[in-house]
């Protein structure tokens, strides 16, 4: 059974930071893609950042050179870092994992597992 649970979401002030972490169990985060969405309340949910089995990276325009994703392959959990948040960046945010492809993706339709999601808000 593979099961993610995310954590570190909470109320930050703008310009701050938090570091969010997806536990992963049932699957190996070096061996599969990983990635994070998020949905905000009313709107669709959007590509944050993934990170493929061999490290290579991708970011959604929007979060580019303010959040970094990583993972640490002996506690088995993927990180989402982010600085300097802005107040749209509130969101639930959730972390995927695709179980059949070692390769990223920006699309949740490829992801296979996914996390409950933690709230992330940032107040102005």
């Amino acid at each position: 059974q593979v099961q993610l649970g995310e954590s570190g979401g909470g109320l930050v002030q703008a310009g701050g930071s938090l570091r969010l972490s997806c536990a992963v169990s049932g699957r190996t985060v070096s061996s599969n893609a990983m990635g994070w969405f998020r949905q905000a309340p009313g709107k669709e949910r959007e590509f944050v950042a993934t990170i493929s089995r061999n490290t290579v990276t991708y970011y959604a325009d929007s979060v580019k050179g303010r959040f970094t994703i990583s993972r640490d392959n002996v506690k088995n959990t993927v990180y989402l870092q982010m600085n300097r948040l802005k107040p749209e960046d509130t969101a639930v945010y959730s972390c995927a994992c695709r179980g059949s492809s070692s390769f990223g993706s920006r699309k949740s339709e490829d992801y296979d597992f996914w996390g409950q999601g933690t709230q992330v808000t940032v107040s102005s």
